[in-house]
């Protein structure tokens, strides 16, 4: 039987649909230019060209957009100078879009390559009615400076835009020189194959893949359509994707809103393995089997331990895609594919902690995500107290509680570094215009963020039910942004006994406080030092967080007497060198610091093997602090060759410059890997990315 309504109408009158109430203007972003609170970014859709021998990517955007109030002058984007625009247009949304229903997403045309000057970029080709009007019509664009990681790019909209009115702009560019896009030589990568090209945009840096929002507190849905010279596969962080072999394109399609940082692509020599109901591999064909034998069976039991804590998983697929070393952080959490660097599967611990953290991350951080980059704990945070209550459930708490030391261990040293008054130790960081928000990516974002949940789920005495908080956090804020207030009022709405008790206030644990400093209570001694008769110790059945957790404590007191590094080398070297490499830096850091020349030759071998940043860095950092520089500018003239472009110059800047800014002679070099290196940044920062091991 049909269902019915009991409301009755009058003969022939339909009544109106009911306009949604106007969603809230998104947070304001100091590290975003745009005019993103004036509009409601309805899509948009991307036609990508990939040009490998010029490392050129032509692009075509088309964004469909709602002004929030009548008549807005111009729409102001996030650019970069390494984009060159094209043309910008106008197109008013056809009346089905206009009344809600969707439109079908626009073709696009690219141009046949030839000799001569470079094609231009795609065109877009719209389903128009028949014996309509062509509804597009050209736009004036300027570009301006805004910051050293950007620019504004101003669209003048026609006059007449009324609010809530549907309409699109489409802008056609190139970038070359993108901070977001890497592009690799055959030789960069392990198979030496062919070309290959990813896309990094945390957190600031997709404004150089193609003109956007980029702030995280704007999310849309997307889709792409994207050209690549055959034979390269092609992947993006979407929920759907097809390759249309006639027209000799990728297709793909995000149907739930996500920030612009979390648009990814990346194309290759890539081939798939599946590894369980939803999930699968994507590596080069000489990293496959290595890749699906740790992996197959593993990634859904961790998926459905997280589902059991916090919920349904929202995305479909969850798939990797294992990348060369020249990926610039340990793993990134794009949805339904994660970034994961190569050099990882050489670690099964560090692999199982860095891919639950990316599954974490689909709760937190891509569901539900922090509004602004000063929040940034909001996403690392709690990811990060997911991926422990998810290895607890699947390894065992001895196994969560050797990581979280060994992580806590690393806290304690950064904050005994770095000293009480620095700004970058608060969980809440206030980021001043200009400063670029990758600095903030550091070890404080993410395990003092963790000792904040931790401390909240401690206040309501159950982990249970912190997990049932959780859960219901997600289900509220899905697909949204949020700020710290958010989660916190949340929180205390969730525990009324918690709010009756007036816990954020209570002296010594207000939540203010919490965000803002308890310096003190994180600056005490963590662990017992390492035992004195070292030499006395067989480590060959340690666990490797174990093992790093030792190998700390020595680097921490080096330089060493030279007859307790002889006897270090002589009981430890041999069996080190067989061991992964989050071990062996460790050891050969000790070997640098204390300038043992009998063990150099090491230095040297595991250099000329690493084309990783995380991998490199550290080691020519500590060469250059010390009496070895000139075996470092030795070693580098050596594999320079084999190192990306953007590797190389940083480490040309190390070796010019002797230490990094903010480095202390003799001390903390090593501790000073970047917070996070992009492009021509050099080192600026006194946190490990090692001791993170950061998967953003």
């Amino acid at each position: 039987m049909a269902a019915q309504c009991c409301c009755r109408k009058a003969p022939g009158a339909e009544a109106a649909p009911a306009r949604p109430p106007p969603e809230p203007p998104p947070a304001l972003d100091v590290a975003s230019a745009s005019s993103a609170q004036l509009f409601r970014l309805r899509h948009l859709q991307l036609g990508l060209e990939l040009r490998p021998e010029a490392r050129e990517l032509a692009g075509c955007l088309v964004l469909e957009l709602c002004a929030r109030r009548p008549a807005p002058r111009a729409l102001v984007l996030d650019a970069h100078p390494a984009l060159r625009l094209h043309s910008a247009a106008f197109r008013r949304a056809p009346a089905a879009a206009a009344a809600a229903a969707a439109e079908p997403p626009c073709a696009f045309a690219f141009a046949a390559p030839g000799p001569g000057p470079a094609p231009p970029p795609p065109l877009p080709a719209f389903c128009e009615a028949p014996g309509a009007e062509p509804a597009c019509c050209p736009l004036a664009f300027r570009v301006d400076p805004f910051t050293d990681y950007g620019s504004s790019l101003t669209v003048t909209l026609p006059p007449e835009l009324q609010a809530h009115q549907p309409f699109q702009v489409i802008l056609r560019y190139t970038s070359t020189d993108a901070p977001a896009i890497w592009w690799l030589d055959p030789e960069l990568t392990y198979g030496s194959a062919k070309p290959f090209v990813f896309t990094q945009g945390h957190s600031v840096c997709n404004r150089s893949f193609f003109p956007c929002f980029d702030t995280p507190a704007v999310k849309c849905t997307y889709s792409a359509v994207v050209k690549a010279p055959s034979g390269v596969q092609v992947l993006m962080s979407a929920t759907q994707s097809t390759y249309v072999e006639e027209e000799g394109v990728y297709r793909f399609h995000m149907e739930h809103p996500v920030p612009a940082y979390l648009v990814a692509l990346v194309a290759g020599d890539l081939q798939p393995a599946d590894i369980g109901p939803r999930s699968r591999v994507w590596a080069e064909p000489c990293l496959l089997p290595t890749a699906t034998s740790k992996l197959s069976g593993a990634v859904e039991q961790w998926l459905s331990a997280a589902e059991r804590l916090y919920g349904p998983y929202l995305w479909g697929r969850y798939d990797i895609v294992f990348l060369p070393p020249s990926f610039p952080i340990v793993a990134m959490e794009n949805p339904c594919l994660t970034f994961i660097i190569s050099s990882i599967l050489e670690s099964d611990e560090f692999l199982v902690i860095d891919v639950i953290h990316e599954v974490a991350h689909s709760w937190f951080g891509n569901a539900v995500t922090n509004a602004t980059w000063e929040e940034m704990w909001l996403s690392e945070g709690l990811a990060t107290y997911a991926q422990r209550r998810i290895t607890t459930e699947t390894h065992g708490a001895a196994f969560t509680c050797l990581e979280t030391a060994f992580r806590l261990d690393a806290l304690h040293r950064q904050m005994k570094l770095l000293g009480e008054d620095s700004p970058v130790s608060k969980l809440q960081v206030k980021l001043e215009p200009g400063v670029n928000p990758s600095h903030l990516m550091n070890l404080f974002t993410y395990e003092k963020g963790y000792c904040f949940v931790y401390y909240l789920s401690q206040l309501c005495g159950d982990p249970q039910r912190f997990d049932d908080f959780l859960r219901a956090y997600v289900e509220k804020y899905k697909f949204t942004s949020v700020v710290a207030q958010d989660l916190l009022d949340s929180f205390l709405a969730f525990f009324p006994e918690l709010k009756e008790q007036s816990v954020d206030c209570r002296a010594g644990l207000e939540f203010e406080r919490w965000l803002n400093a308890l310096f003190q209570l994180w600056t005490a001694e963590p662990l017992e030092q390492a035992a004195a008769s070292a030499s006395a110790i067989d480590i060959s059945k340690w666990r490797t967080f174990q093992t790093a957790l030792f190998l700390d404590r020595l680097l921490d007191g080096s330089p060493l007497p030279q007859d307790v590094v002889m006897s270090l080398s002589k009981c430890y070297s041999s069996l080190l060198d067989s061991m992964n490499a989050e071990i062996r830096i460790r050891w050969l850091q000790i070997v640098v610091r204390n300038d043992y020349y009998p063990d150099l030759h090491r230095v040297r071998r595991f250099l000329e093997s690493q084309m990783s940043r995380m991998y490199t860095i550290p080691l020519y950092e500590d060469l250059c602090t010390g009496a070895l520089k000139s075996f470092a500018l030795e070693v580098f003239y050596q594999t320079q060759g084999r190192l990306h472009p953007n590797l190389r110059r940083t480490i040309q800047q190390i070796l010019s410059q002797g230490l990094g800014p903010g480095a202390e002679p003799g001390g903390a070099a090593a501790d000073s890997e970047p917070g996070l290196l992009l492009g021509d940044e050099a080192p600026s920062s006194t946190i490990s990315l090692r001791d993170v091991n950061v998967s953003a």
